[in-house]
C-alpha cells in the first residue's frame, strides 16, 4: 500500500508556526509514504500536483495535512477521484485550525504535535475501505422544530416552493418570543404587526400542518428519510368544534392566576394574537368545577377527557430552530432579583411595555403599581462573565435597553434613567443610528 502525504505551507498560516520541513524530513524514512509539501494545496496548481503525484508514485491512499476536512474536504476528495482513487481512501490531519492556529507561541510543540496527528491520519488511512455513493428517494416533506420568527419563516419558504410542512411548536401558539415583544430595534415598528400576518399565513397555508402545544420526542431513519414521533399535549379543547369565543369560558372561570407579567385565566389564550386562538385548561390550577364546560353549552368543544396523543410523521428534512432561552438573573445574588419585586428583566419589561400585556402598556412597579421615578439597566449580565461561564457577548442587551430607554423616556418624560454599561456594542444594521 502506498500512501501520499500532502502537507500545506497555507500561505505561512502553517509554515509560519510548524516546521514543515522537519516534517517532510521525518516522513521521508518512511518507505510507504511518499511526502509532497506545497504553498497551497486548495490551489489549482496544488491540486494538480496532488493529480500528477497520485499517478507518478502510483499512490493507493491519501492523507492532507492542511486545514479542517469542512472546509476544503470534498474538493479534495473529487481531486484525487478525478486521479483514479476512490474519493473515500483519504483522511485529514488538521494542522491550522488544531494545531498552528492555536500554538502560534510554541512552533516547537507544535511541529511535535503535527508529526503526532500525521501518524494518526496515516494509520487511519490504511483501515479505510472504499465506499460507493448511493442514492435513495427523498421524502418530500420537512419537520420544522420551533414556531417563533425563524421557525415561522423557515416554514413559508418551504411551503410556498411545494413542499408539505410539518411546524412543531411546545408551546400553546406559534410566535415566539417576538410576539410578546412590544416594539423592535432599530427602527420601533410594532412587533405583532411585524409577526401577526405571518403567524397567520401559517395557519392558512395549504402545505402547512401546524401542531402547536407538541414537543418532538423520538427521531429515527436516515438523511432524507426520517421517523419522527411527536406527541400532541392535550389542551381540554376539542379544536375542530372551538369557534374561538374564549371571552365566554374565561368570563365563568373563578380562578385567576396571579403573574405580574402573565396574569391569566385557569382557561385562558396566552394573548389575543395567538394562532391557533384557542383558549386551553391548565391543569395545575383548575379546580374542576367545570363552569367553562357549562358556558359552552351545545358547541360542545370542552373535554376534559383528552388524553396526550402521539402522532407520527415520515419527512425527508428536519430543521431545528428552537429559538432562545433568556438568563435567570438568580444566578447572580448580588442583583437581588429575587428578593426585590421591582429587580426585572428586560422581558419583564416587554411584557409591561405591551399593549396587551398585564398594564396595558403602563410601565409600573410591580411593588406598589406606581410610576417609576427612576429606571437604571445593569447591562452584561450573564453575559461577559467568567464566573458563569458566560464569557461571550449577548450581542442583544445593549440594544434592547436603548430601546426601552427610549420608549420609556418618551411616555414618561420625567422618569430619569440611567444605563450602566462596561461597553456600548450596538451590532446590527441601524443599531448604531439608534443609540
Amino acid at each position: 500500500m502506498k500512501i501520499g502525504l500532502f502537507i500545506c505551507d497555507c500561505g505561512k498560516n502553517i509554515s509560519g508556526v510548524i516546521d514543515n520541513a522537519k516534517i517532510v524530513e521525518n516522513f521521508k524514512k518512511y518507505s510507504e509514504v511518499s511526502v509532497v509539501e506545497n504553498q497551497y494545496l486548495c490551489a489549482e496548481s496544488g491540486l494538480n500536483e496532488i493529480k500528477e503525484i497520485i499517478k507518478e508514485e502510483k499512490i493507493d491512499r491519501v492523507v492532507i495535512a492542511a486545514c479542517s476536512f469542512k472546509l476544503h474536504g470534498q474538493l479534495f476528495r473529487k481531486t484525487i477521484e478525478e486521479a483514479g482513487i476512490n474519493r473515500f481512501l483519504i483522511t485529514f490531519a488538521n494542522v491550522r485550525e488544531q494545531n498552528s492556529w492555536v500554538h502560534s507561541d510554541e512552533p516547537e510543540k507544535a511541529t511535535r504535535k503535527a508529526i503526532d496527528q500525521i501518524n494518526m491520519a496515516i494509520e487511519h488511512v490504511k483501515l479505510l475501505e472504499p465506499l460507493e455513493v448511493q442514492y435513495s428517494n427523498i421524502n418530500p416533506s420537512t419537520l420544522i422544530i420551533g414556531g417563533g420568527i425563524s421557525g415561522i419563516k423557515a416554514a413559508l419558504i418551504v411551503a410556498d416552493a411545494g413542499y408539505k410542512v410539518y411546524l412543531v411548536e411546545r408551546d400553546l401558539t406559534i410566535g415566539g418570543h417576538m410576539a410578546l415583544f412590544d416594539k423592535t430595534f432599530p427602527t420601533l415598528d410594532c412587533s405583532i404587526c411585524i409577526l401577526g400576518p405571518l403567524m397567520t399565513e401559517v395557519k392558512d397555508h395549504p402545505n402547512i400542518e401546524l401542531l402547536t402545544f407538541s414537543e418532538v420526542k423520538q427521531v429515527e431513519g436516515y438523511v432524507g428519510n426520517f421517523e419522527v414521533t411527536i406527541e400532541k399535549k392535550p389542551r381540554f379543547i376539542k379544536e375542530d368544534k372551538c369557534v374561538g369565543c374564549f371571552d365566554i369560558c374565561r368570563e365563568v372561570c373563578p380562578i385567576d392566576i396571579e403573574d405580574t407579567y402573565f396574569p391569566r385565566k385557569a382557561i385562558d389564550v396566552p394573548y389575543p394574537q395567538a394562532i391557533p386562538l384557542l383558549p386551553n385548561v391548565m391543569e395545575e390550577y383548575c379546580i374542576g368545577c367545570k363552569a367553562c364546560q357549562q358556558a359552552c353549552g351545545d358547541r360542545d368543544a370542552i373535554d376534559f377527557d383528552q388524553n396526550r396523543e402521539e402522532i407520527n410523521v415520515k419527512v425527508g428534512t428536519i430543521i431545528v430552530a428552537t429559538g432562545f432561552s433568556t438568563f435567570d438573573p438568580t444566578l447572580l445574588a448580588e442583583l437581588n432579583y429575587q428578593k426585590y419585586p421591582d429587580v426585572i428583566t428586560t422581558m419583564q419589561l416587554e411584557r409591561l411595555l405591551n399593549n396587551d400585556g398585564p398594564t396595558k402598556g403602563r410601565i409600573v412597579r410591580p411593588s406598589n403599581g406606581k410610576i417609576p421615578k427612576k429606571v437604571s439597566f445593569i447591562l452584561c449580565v450573564g453575559s461577559r462573565n467568567k464566573k458563569i461561564h458566560h464569557d461571550y457577548c449577548s450581542h442583544v442587551c445593549c440594544n434592547v435597553a436603548i430601546k426601552q430607554a427610549i420608549l420609556l423616556k418618551k411616555e414618561y418624560p420625567d422618569t430619569k434613567i440611567n444605563i450602566y454599561y462596561i461597553d456600548i456594542r450596538a451590532v446590527g444594521k441601524g443599531c448604531e443610528e439608534l443609540q
